[in-house]
């Protein structure tokens, strides 16, 4: 859940390491630093806080000339955050520089038998640890850092990737990946090393990314070694022509990137749908789909395995499935999944859901249901990414880059993609009718002008944020397809305000948190036209009898709910199975202007990162 970012070529590093690691602060922003080599002398510098504070500190205590470097930017696993923990980390000869993406579980006893060895350690990290193995094995088996890596990574259990280079190699990097990922970028006589393409777009289009147990050595005037770590074979790199533009991975304009990424919403909706959708023909193509479409029309049951929001995303899912295509879902927290020893067959079809494609937990449980024979199809957005190699099948949304931590546009376009897999099931199946079928075809396919319209409810959005920004606790409520919806309203608020905050189905209030509410209780409740809509208004009126203070989101022109609630923010009407991409935008500008208003960092919430690559 770290940013690294390295180059070796004809430029200076530091100006290209620098933009990269302000681009990777979504990964990681509790630390950073910065290690550049000129030829004859390393100078590192790295501390506390933020790469803002990375580059105070560097203007006043190292020269910034060299044309190879290494930057890091953190999110704390071993050790607390503060300047020695920060990466680069030395081997105790000073000759080894190395920065690092996971965790070393084995760490301690490697460090006790460094110890004994004569080592010395003056940080409480792990990655510490991993460049003294990594010295200790070049000096005992007299070999080059290439292989000293090889050898080392073969002692080590976790999840790794990393960069080093040594003082007595001033034209070499050498880089592994297992379980976090590594792109190597290959410009003309420079080469950039990154977690992500974002770094280094703006210099090359053309990309290597390392595939789990893959190690490769970076020198300059040759071409890209990459080998296996455990079985020692060259492996012939893809070099991958990059999709992304600086464009996508600027604010334009706006205060934040959750807001940016907010209102890109209509945009990447239709992005991931084109081409896929042709409504007025009756089609829904997805090749990922078609090509195994027989998994799907023959499986016993479909398991969603997901984290955070992409779990929201998959809850969404199951009503969908199961209420369209008949298909009977279960959705698992990826986290629990993979520890409980779940029951898996060759009949089951097990959708994965991540928007970076690392998340550690979901390839953990991808690995576990493979092993168990089910068919494993993925859902991510990000190309070529590890749970798109590591899945049978899949289909990506596009919703492009995703800078802000808290994640917006991957919601929806992830239920976007999972509504055309449902759609198309339905179809083959015969659960749905011809015209039923047309008319959620055009519904989704209009869908993108309703999102539209929601966002135009911010400015009185931003009025009942201002009501409640100073509540200490909320509550959000919701039934069908929307109580997903609650669960992702008040995930938003946790991550962002830090505020409490909980979801629940709108029939369960009365079995427990309906003690909670009193006259300082806001309670967020999604009451749109449904199936369930005057059971909604029971549980309002619940609420009001207790002097709870109730913010409605309601289809425009509802007069019922609009008497009961204190503050209404309208959606457009929209079938009950599409809802969730339009109720959810209230909610999410919701979140965003209480945590604008309290004077949160929106886009790099406390304590959370990006891409969480470690379990």
């Amino acid at each position: 859940m770290c940013g690294i970012v390295g180059y070796i070529g004809k430029r200076d590093a530091y100006p290209i390491i620098l933009n990269g690691l302000k681009r990777l602060e979504y990964r990681g922003y509790d630390s950073a630093g910065v290690a550049l080599y000129d030829g004859t002398n390393i100078k590192l510098s790295k501390t506390k806080g933020k790469v803002a504070d990375l580059e105070e500190r560097v203007s006043k205590e190292i020269s910034t000339n060299g044309s190879l470097g290494i930057g890091h930017t953190r999110w704390a696993t071993h050790g607390v955050p503060n300047d020695i923990n920060s990466h680069p980390h030395y081997s105790n000869s000073g000759n080894l520089v190395i920065i690092h993406n996971g965790i070393i579980e084995n760490y301690a006893s490697i460090k006790k038998e460094l110890i004994n060895r004569g080592y010395t350690f003056t940080s409480d990290t792990d990655t510490e640890v991993l460049v003294n193995l990594i010295e200790e094995v070049k000096k005992q088996e007299d070999v080059k850092l290439g292989k000293a890596v090889q050898i080392a990574l073969n002692q080590v259990v976790g999840a790794y990737a990393i960069a080093l280079f040594d003082r007595n190699k001033p034209d070499e990097i050498v880089v592994a990946k297992l379980g976090s990922p590594l792109a190597i970028g290959i410009g003309e006589d420079e080469f950039f090393v990154a977690s992500d393409a974002t770094p280094f777009i703006e210099f090359t289009n053309n990309a290597i990314y390392l595939e789990d147990e893959e190690m490769a050595i970076i020198r300059r005037g040759r071409d890209v070694k990459v080998r296996k770590i455990k079985g020692d074979e060259i492996v012939a790199p893809y070099i991958q022509e990059l999709q992304l533009n600086l464009e996508q991975i600027e604010k334009g304009g706006y205060d934040h990137f959750m807001l940016k990424e907010i209102y890109e919403q209509p945009s990447v909706i239709k992005d991931t749908y084109r081409g896929r959708l042709l409504a007025n023909q009756g089609i829904i193509k997805m090749s990922g789909l078609e090509d195994n479409l027989s998994k799907f029309t023959n499986a016993d049951r479909i398991i969603i395995v997901a984290c955070g929001t992409s779990w929201h995303a998959g809850l969404v899912a199951e009503y969908i499935f199961e209420d369209l295509a008949r298909i009977p879902v279960e959705v698992e927290y990826a986290s629990e999944f993979r520890y409980r020893n779940p029951v898996i067959t060759e009949k089951d079809v097990v959708i994965a859901i991540s928007q970076s494609g690392e998340t550690a937990d979901t390839l953990a449980a991808i690995k576990l249901a493979k092993q168990k024979g089910a068919f494993v199809f993925g859902v991510c957005n990000v190309v070529g990414s590890t749970i798109s190699r590591e899945t049978h099948a899949g289909s990506y949304t596009h919703a492009g880059p995703e800078i802000g931590v808290a994640s917006t546009k991957a919601f929806t376009t992830q239920i976007t993609v999972l509504t055309m897999i449902a759609l198309r099931l339905a179809n083959v199946k015969g659960t749905i009718s011809q015209s039923d079928y047309m008319l959620q075809l055009r519904e989704l396919e209009s869908i993108t002008s309703k999102v539209e319209e929601a966002l135009q409810s911010e400015p009185k959005i931003k009025e009942i944020a201002q009501v409640f920004k100073d509540a200490a606790n909320f509550l959000y409520l919701g039934r069908g397809y929307n109580f997903p919806v609650a669960l992702e309203g008040a995930l938003k608020l946790k991550e962002i305000s830090y505020i409490h905050a909980e979801g629940y189905p709108a029939a369960e209030m009365k079995h427990g948190p309906i003690a909670l509410i009193d006259e300082q209780m806001p309670v967020v409740v999604i009451a749109v036209n449904s199936n369930h809509y005057e059971k909604v208004v029971s549980n309002i009126e619940e609420i009001k009898a207790r002097k709870g203070k109730i913010i409605a989101v309601v289809t425009e022109g509802d007069t019922q709910v609009k008497q009961l609630a204190d503050y209404i923010m309208e959606v457009p009407a929209t079938p009950e199975s599409l809802t969730p991409l339009v109720t959810t935008i209230p909610l999410q500008l919701l979140s965003y202007h209480i945590a604008v208003m309290l004077g949160k960092n929106v886009d790099q919430p406390r304590n959370l990162a990006k891409s969480v690559t470690v379990e």
